[in-house]
C-alpha cells in the first residue's frame, strides 16, 4: 500500500481501502460492502455521512472555515449552547480542543490548577491517550515503556475496588480519573456502587473526578453518558470521537469554579471551536436526541447481546460478553486476528482490544437487520474458528 510508505509501521493495518461509507455500512475501492462495527474506533457515532452532519459542513463551508477563538462566531455559539444542554448541569463550561487526547491534557492542567495539588491518581487498565500527560495516566505498559520518564506523582489503583483506592490517594492528590466503562482494556464495566463511592470519598477529601467518556459517552451506551447509569457526576468530563460525526473535535467540561482558575493565555487552542467542526457537532446532537439515537442504541444493543449470548453457548471459545448499549466487549479464549481477518474476508468489520476481545463499537444507527447478519457472519467464523483450533 502506497500510505505504507509514507506512514511509517504505526498504526496496525488491515488490508482494506475504504472509499465511502452510508450509515451503518462502508465500501472499498472496489465496491465491496461491509457492515462496519469497527466505527471508526467510536468515531462514527451518527453514522458514515449521516444527513445531519453533511448538510451542516456544506452550510458552514460556504460562509467561514476558520475563525479563532479570539473572535467571536456564530455556529461556535450555537454548538456551546446545544452541548450544556445536554450536559450534566454542574458541568457548564467548556473547552473546546481537537481531540480526546487534547480534552484529557487540559483536564489534567485545570485539576492540578484548581487544587493546588499535583498527585494523579488513574486506574489500573486505563486509557486516557498517548500525548505525555494522556500517556502518564494510562495505565498499559507497552504504551508507557518507551516513552519514560513520563510525568510525575502518577499513582494508579484497581478499578472497581474502592478500599485500593482510598489507600491510594493523599494529601496531595488533585484528581482521580476513570472511564465508567473502560475501552482499550476490553470493555470493563464498573461494579455496581463503584462510581458513587469514588464521588463520596473524592468529596470528603477535596479531591476531583474526572471522568473520561470520549469513548462511552454521547449515547454509545444506551444513555446520553455512561456515568449516568450509576447517576453520578464528575467535577470535569472529557469528550470527543463522534461528538462532531466524523470532523475532529474534543471537548473539557468543566464546572464554571474550577474553569475560572485559569488565565488567559494559560490554555488555548489554534483549532478549538473551529466552525466547521462546531457545525458538525451540533448536526450530530441533533441526530442524537432528535433522531431517537440513544434509544436505538438501548434497543439494538440489548439485541446484540442477546444474539452473542446465543453464540456463546454455542461456541466454546467465547469466554465473556459484557458492555452496555452498543459498547460490547466478546473475550475470547485465543487471540482475535484471524477472526478479525475472516470477518473483512465475509463483509464484517470489526475491531478489537488486546489480543483475545473483540470490541464492537457500530453507528447508534445500526438496523435490527444488520445485527442480524452480523452475529449470522460470526456464527460462521466461529465455527471456522474451532474447527482450525479442533475445539
Amino acid at each position: 500500500m502506497t500510505e505504507d510508505q509514507f506512514m511509517g509501521n504505526i498504526y496496525q493495518r488491515f488490508p482494506v481501502t475504504i472509499e465511502r461509507g452510508l450509515g451503518s455500512h462502508v465500501w472499498d475501492t472496489s465496491g465491496k460492502e461491509y457492515i462496519d462495527c469497527m466505527g471508526g474506533y467510536g468515531v462514527a457515532l451518527v453514522g458514515h455521512c449521516n444527513p445531519r452532519v453533511v448538510k451542516a459542513i456544506k452550510e458552514q463551508l460556504d460562509k467561514i472555515i476558520t475563525v479563532h477563538s479570539s473572535l467571536y462566531n456564530k455556529t461556535r455559539e450555537r454548538f456551546l449552547e446545544t452541548l450544556i444542554k445536554i450536559s450534566p448541569k454542574n458541568l457548564n463550561q467548556v473547552y473546546l480542543n481537537n481531540s480526546g487526547t487534547e480534552a484529557v491534557e487540559a483536564a489534567m492542567k485545570f485539576a492540578r490548577k484548581f487544587t493546588g495539588k499535583t498527585g494523579m491518581v488513574a486506574m489500573n487498565g486505563s486509557y486516557h491517550g498517548k500525548t505525555f500527560g494522556s500517556l502518564s495516566i494510562t495505565f498499559s505498559q507497552k504504551y508507557r515503556k518507551p516513552f519514560e520518564p513520563l510525568v510525575e506523582k502518577v499513582s494508579f489503583s484497581p478499578f472497581g475496588d474502592i478500599e485500593a483506592l482510598r489507600s491510594t490517594i493523599n494529601s496531595d492528590t488533585a484528581f482521580v480519573i476513570m472511564e465508567p466503562i473502560q475501552g482499550e482494556s476490553g470493555i470493563h464495566v464498573a461494579p455496581d456502587g463503584f462510581l458513587q463511592d469514588v464521588r463520596k470519598l473524592c468529596n470528603e477529601k477535596n479531591i476531583l473526578l474526572i471522568f473520561d467518556e470520549i469513548q462511552a459517552g454521547l449515547g454509545r451506551t444506551g444513555k446520553m453518558w455512561a456515568g449516568q447509569h450509576w447517576d453520578t457526576t464528575p467535577d470535569i468530563m472529557c469528550l470527543a470521537k463522534g461528538i462532531a460525526g466524523g470532523i475532529p473535535m474534543g471537548a473539557t467540561l468543566v464546572r464554571e469554579d474550577i474553569l475560572a482558575c485559569i488565565s488567559k493565555g494559560e490554555q488555548s487552542s489554534t483549532f478549538g471551536g473551529n466552525p466547521i467542526s462546531c457545525a458538525a457537532g451540533i448536526a450530530s446532537i441533533e441526530a442524537l436526541t432528535q433522531d431517537g439515537l440513544v434509544e436505538n442504541a438501548v434497543k439494538m444493543g440489548k439485541l446484540f447481546r442477546e444474539g452473542l449470548e446465543r453464540l456463546k453457548e454455542k461456541h466454546k471459545i467465547i469466554r465473556e460478553i459484557r458492555g452496555k448499549g452498543l459498547m460490547i466487549g466478546v473475550e475470547m479464549k485465543f487471540e482475535v486476528k484471524d477472526i478479525l481477518f475472516d470477518g473483512i474476508a465475509n463483509n464484517l468489520l470489526l475491531l478489537y482490544s488486546g489480543k483475545n476481545i473483540l470490541r464492537l463499537l457500530p453507528p447508534l444507527v445500526i438496523s435490527e437487520s444488520d445485527i442480524t447478519k452480523a452475529l449470522e457472519t460470526l456464527d460462521v467464523i466461529l465455527g471456522k474458528e474451532e474447527k482450525r483450533r479442533n475445539v
